[in-house]
Parts: structure tokens; sequence; C-alpha cells
């Protein structure tokens, strides 16, 4: 290891930046962050810095580099064009045992500015000692990815109850049990869902229980996989995807997706076709809630989102009834998803100002839909779940006024590989599922938007 990984605490002495240009501003952006005191010098400032001075948020000193400059300073960063200067601000600064970098040029620098990971007061530091800063900063697009944005507020309150615990656990071992039940538990997932109060709550709870600290709660995620690309699906939800102990999913869920949850979690299909249920709604409702009554965190994976047609209500009704922890997790879905990498955009000002979600049956089987409210000029129709019946619901908006001219599209397992977009009308739409073979998961669009397919069509399943 060539470098040793530190963090400096800069609000003691000045930190000095040679240069002015745009680099060294960005390096002012990083020393500012840190609540660093920044004096700036050059002969010449770029429109950032001078802004800066002038609101006297960085000291600017307008002259060439001189060795008086480094008296008391906690660092220095080199970034000016010039590589004489660069090379005599390095040898000075290092034959005062002041620490200096060098922008892009790591043998002058004895210490390196590393890509961060900020999430206050957590931070990440990343280096390739200077190597290959692209390769750092997409390590840490990596990282930005994987880890939430609530991480410091879930820091801030361990900090605040740190001196509670201790005098509660006087063991180190028994603290360290009880911070581990905390960052994996309700408390944390509450943090993470912005209910910063309620984790308040039940940390408080936690401290005033008798008997073991790790006596677990379950809870049930209930999460929107999207329409198929696992590329959609949420920062929060492959988290949670890869910590739930036992997954629930559905035939809508694309296998990719499927895969990406824990590798020793439990699976349990719970898939569903019309009229044919691995098992009834009421019954994966009540799973939910025996599994998580068992301490376990349970994952109820769902295509698309869990409030769009997904009959996510149902099941949280139970959950809430039974007092089970749970979390909602959207999805993107079918409609948003189908259409746009159908080149259909949904509310295209050209030619519509209204989109309707439709669900093609309803739980009987049947298709029962106002259809009065479908007659409307300047509307899109995304309908959900209607292959099955699509002769039916073309037939019956034809018969209320609506032109049998008028655009349809069917986008079958739309967003992934073996995506199929089939561009036609109400009047000829009904033949296609036997003409092409159509089966679901299929997403209809009718409107005149459909139009746009044809010039706005950018995704080629074949080059996926």
């Amino acid at each position: 290891m060539k470098y040793l990984p530190i963090f400096y605490d800069l609000s003691v002495y000045p930190c000095l930046v040679v240069g002015a240009g745009e680099i060294a501003a960005r390096k002012v952006r990083q020393l500012r962050k840190a609540e660093a005191s920044v004096i700036v010098v050059a002969p010449e400032i770029c429109k950032e810095l001078k802004e800066l001075a002038e609101n006297k948020e960085i000291n600017y000193i307008s002259e060439k580099f001189s060795e008086e400059l480094l008296g008391d300073k906690m660092l220095v960063i080199a970034a000016t064009n010039d590589e004489e200067v660069n090379k005599k601000v390095s040898e000075l600064a290092k034959a005062q045992n002041i620490p200096v970098n060098v922008v892009d040029n790591p043998d002058l620098c004895s210490f390196i500015m590393p890509s961060i990971v900020d999430r206050d007061p957590v931070q990440i530091a990343i280096s390739t000692s200077g190597a290959s800063p692209v390769l750092a900063r997409l390590l840490r697009a990596r990282l930005e990815s994987l880890i939430p944005a609530s991480y410091g507020r879930l820091a801030q309150l361990m900090a605040r109850f740190r001196g509670h615990v201790k005098q509660r656990y006087p063991k180190m071992q028994e603290r360290r049990r009880f911070w581990e039940h905390i960052l994996q538990g309700p408390v944390a997932e509450m943090i993470y869902a912005g209910q910063d109060d309620a984790a308040l709550k039940a940390l408080e709870k936690t401290l005033e229980k008798e008997g073991s600290v790790i006596d677990k709660t379950g809870e049930v995620y209930l999460v929107g996989a999207g329409p198929g690309d696992p590329d959609l699906l949420t920062f929060r939800a492959l988290r949670l995807m890869q910590q739930a102990e036992v997954v629930l999913y559905d035939r809508l869920v694309a296998p990719e997706i499927v895969d990406l949850c824990r590798k020793d979690a439990e699976r349990i299909y719970v898939g569903k076709k019309r009229d044919q249920h691995a098992l009834p709604q009421e019954e994966i409702s009540q799973l939910l809630v025996d599994l998580a009554k068992q301490g376990k965190r349970v994952l109820r994976l769902k295509g698309g989102d869990p409030f769009i047609f997904g009959r996510g209500g149902e099941e949280i009704e139970l959950l809430s009834a039974e007092n089970i922890p749970f979390q909602v997790i959207p999805g993107i879905t079918a409609a948003s998803g189908c259409a746009s990498y159908a080149g259909i955009p949904l509310t295209h000002r050209d030619y519509a100002h209204t989109c309707v979600f439709v669900a093609g049956h309803l739980k009987d089987g049947s298709m029962d839909l106002n259809w009065d409210t479908l007659i409307q000029p300047r509307q899109t129709i995304a309908v959900y779940m209607g292959v099955m019946g699509l002769q039916e619901l073309c037939r019956e908006l034809i018969a209320r006024g609506m032109s049998e001219q008028m655009p349809a599209a069917l986008v079958q397992q739309g967003t992934t590989h073996k995506q199929k977009v089939y561009i036609g009308n109400l009047g000829n739409l009904p033949d296609f599922p036997k003409q092409h073979d159509i089966k679901p998961p299929t997403m209809i669009i009718i409107g005149e938007v459909v139009k746009c397919h044809e010039k706005l069509s950018w995704f080629d399943p074949q080059s996926d």
C-alpha cells in the first residue's frame, strides 16, 4: 500500500491552492466542502473563484507563487498549467513537510485527492494511487448506487445514542451485537424510508427491552420489480432484495430480476395467470404475515408497481391490521416502461393531454369499464391485462364513437430483449393475437400518440 488513507480536519490552519483555473476551482470545491479555509494564489482567476472571492468565501492573492506563502499552511495543492511552477511548489512544500498534491502528476505528490462518497458523517475515500482517476470515479459511481443517501442520518442517530448504549451494555461484545441488530433491522430501514421519528422511538424502545438484544422483529418489503429490464430497478429495491431472507415472487417478475435476490434466500413462487393462481391472493397475504411473525425479512416482489393493478394495497391492509412493519418500494409501471421502450410518449403534447390506466379485466374476469370516460379527445388509454379481452375492448370503443382508424399498439414483454411491438388501429388490432401468437404480458396503448412510434422508436432488443 503506497498511500495511507487518512481523514484530515482542515479547520485548524488554512490550505493553499496555487492556480485559479477550472481545475483549481474543482479542488477548491472539495476543500470548502470539508470546511477548509482556502487561500488561492495566481496572477489571473476564473469566474467561479472570482465570485467566491468577492463573496469572501475564499481569500484570493493576485500574484505569482512564492515560498513565503507556504507558512502555516495545512496542505498545498498545485493546479497550474506551468510544469515548472508545479514542480517548485512540490519541492518547497515537501522541504517543509507540508502535504502537497500536484494535479495529474502523482510523482510530485505526497498525498492523493481521492474520489469521495459523501454520506456525512459517513465518508468513503477511493484512490487508485494516481494510476487511474477515471477508474476511481467509476468505482465511486458504483458505490453511490449501493449506499443509501440516508446513511448519514443513521450514523447521526447512532452517535446520539452512543452513550446510552454504552451504559446499557457495558461489555464491548454486547454493544457490538446491539448495533449489528440495529443496523440490520427495522430501525435502519425506517431511516432509509425517511421515517426518522419512528426510528427514534423504535431505538428507544429497543434500549428499554429486557433480555437479549438480538430478538428479531420481522418486516415485509413490498417491492415493485418494474416491467422486466433489471436495469430499471431502484437502488432501494436492489438493496432490500439483497437482504431479504424469504422472497415471494409472481409470474410477471423476470427471472433475471429474481436472480438478483440474496442467493441463500428462500424463494416461493406465487405466480398468477388468468384464472390460475399458484396461491390465492388471500393465502399470499396471510403467508406474508406468518413469515414476518417468525421474525423473517420477507420480500414481496411484484411486476411493475405494487400500487398500480398490483394488489399491493390488499396485502398491506392485512399487514397493517396485524401490526407488521412494512415498506412499499415503487417500481416503474408497465404502461410507462413499455411505452418508453416502444418510443410512444404517453402524453406527447401534440396528441394527448391526459392518459388513463385501465385494467383489462376485473376480479371476476369480465371487462366492465366506464366506457364513456375512455372516449375523450386527446387522451391516451393504457390497458393492462387486456389481451384476452382485446376483441371486446375494441368493439365497445368503436360502438361508442371512437374511430376504427384510431392508432393502437401492442407491446409484448416490453423493456426486455424479447420485446415486440405491433402497430395497428382499433379496427385490425383484435386480429393481431392470432396472427402473431401474442400472449401476456402485453401492454395495449390506444391513442394518437402511437403515431410517434415510427419516428421515436429507439430500443432494439436484438442488440440488447
